[in-house]
């Protein structure tokens, strides 16, 4: 099924997310807030898996990263010293008879409404932070902004993990968090959104090594978008022109993937240079260089970007394994998840829920899997073919069932998701036969 400009496909992957579980519309019994969506059970353990995963590759199995957590508010002056007050902004239009507004950059020269018909107006200037106002004083409150994006919170507590930590050179700082936009136009699902994911971290170097760094996670990249099981087909890379970066980038790459209503930026790299480090050293006074212990030098690092939006990771997932095919004759959906990141490792079930010493031999194989594989799930309910379809629809790799053959011999049938074919294993090697089919 082609994955560019698919409405059909969209839609199906929409509705499944929402039917099984993955993702809701925030607030949807008050008619929902354009721009957020909440994970449900499903949707928030593959949002876990991914992250432990990307935390797990590109953290803790590293001797040169150091995570952090940091807050999601943060005073003025951090922003302004950023440059995100005056550069984080989009082109606005508003509908004179509507009222909505859309990006001047996304309408390809329309000058009327889509919506009503109604005149737009000239272009404005947006800023995509929010504002928060602290304190309850009426006129004595303090205005700080909800994070734009991870890194200043990295930048900031840069002189903390030097001086904490006394990394040498070079070295990263990551976390993984939630970031805001209040974006003008917010659309396509899980992907322009007003609070995000995002996993990244700055990975600070000296200037001389940037275009080495630069390639070696681009590289770094290439090896997780494998690893999440995304095809290379449809991952594409585009190198932004000058007029098109950010403010504080000398060299950016977007890695786009082939999303349903056509080709988007999944995630970045860039090359920030000293910029940052130098603007907050200057706003606040602060002395933050790096003493150089090749060179017994002061210097300021350059630094390094790569950006991983988290959300946009788990629709790039859903779209990538969703799949449709016929099985034993029957249609049927299912969603092809690498076994490392599907939300469910395996599913128990009894051949028959109106057999007691089935069911009651089913809910033992599960306690003793879940005391080793937490992710697994039991179900009794319809049929088993209706149980299989919907374990499909979640993406859960295997299945178990235990039959009356098991009451005999101790054997289970282990069924594979992707090809349906059944294999007998004895209980005793279930939990090692799972472990290792889960991929880890």
């Amino acid at each position: 099924m082609s994955r560019k400009n698919n409405s059909s496909l969209m839609e199906k992957i929409v509705s499944l997310a929402k039917r099984r579980g993955f993702i809701y519309q925030s607030s949807e019994i008050y008619g929902g807030l354009a721009g957020t969506w909440d994970y449900g059970p499903l949707g928030n353990e593959l949002k876990h898996n991914i992250e432990q995963l990307w935390w797990r590759r590109f953290v803790s199995s590293r001797d040169d990263m150091y995570g952090i957590s940091s807050s999601v508010i943060m005073p003025e002056a951090v922003w302004r010293a950023s440059g995100h007050l005056e550069g984080f902004t989009d082109p606005m239009v508003e509908c004179e008879k509507c009222r909505r507004r859309f990006r001047a950059d996304h309408l390809d020269g329309v000058k009327d409404c889509s919506f009503c018909g109604g005149k737009l107006s000239a272009e404005k200037t947006f800023n995509l932070l929010f504002p928060v106002e602290m304190g309850s004083a009426v006129g004595g409150t303090t205005t700080a902004y909800l994070r734009g994006e991870l890194a200043q919170g990295m930048f900031v507590n840069f002189k903390n993990i030097v001086n904490s930590f006394h990394p040498k050179l070079p070295f990263g700082i990551a976390q993984i968090g939630k970031a805001f936009r209040n974006e003008i136009n917010p659309r396509d699902f899980l992907f322009r959104v007003r609070e995000f994911d995002l996993a990244e971290f700055e990975y600070f170097i000296r200037e001389s090594d940037w275009e080495q760094q630069f390639e070696y996670w681009r590289e770094q990249i290439w090896q997780w978008i494998d690893q999440i099981g995304l095809s290379r087909e449809r991952v594409h890379e585009l190198e932004v022109p000058e007029n098109d970066r950010a403010h504080y980038s000398k060299r950016t790459i977007d890695f786009e993937y082939d999303y349903p209503f056509g080709r988007k930026e999944l995630y970045g790299l860039a090359y920030r240079t000293d910029y940052d480090l130098k603007k907050h050293m200057e706003e606040s006074g602060v002395d933050i260089s790096y003493l150089d212990q090749e060179s017994n030098e002061k210097i300021i690092p350059h630094v390094i970007e790569p950006t991983f939006g988290i959300g946009r990771t788990v629709f790039a997932i859903l779209c990538e394994s969703y799949q449709e095919d016929t099985l034993s004759g029957e249609k049927r959906v299912f969603l092809k998840f690498p076994k490392a990141i599907a939300p469910v490792k395996a599913a128990v079930f009894p051949l028959l829920k109106n057999k007691p010493a089935l069911v009651e031999r089913a809910k033992d194989v599960y306690n003793m899997i879940k005391k080793e594989i937490p992710e697994i799930m039991f179900d009794d309910n319809g049929n088993i073919g209706k149980r299989y379809r919907r374990q499909d629809e979640i993406g859960t790799p295997n299945c178990v069932t235990v039959d009356f053959d098991t009451l005999e011999d101790n054997t289970v049938t282990v069924r594979d998701r992707d090809s349906g074919k059944q294999k007998r294993v004895l209980i005793s090697k279930l939990v090692s036969r799972l472990t290792f089919e889960k991929g880890t």
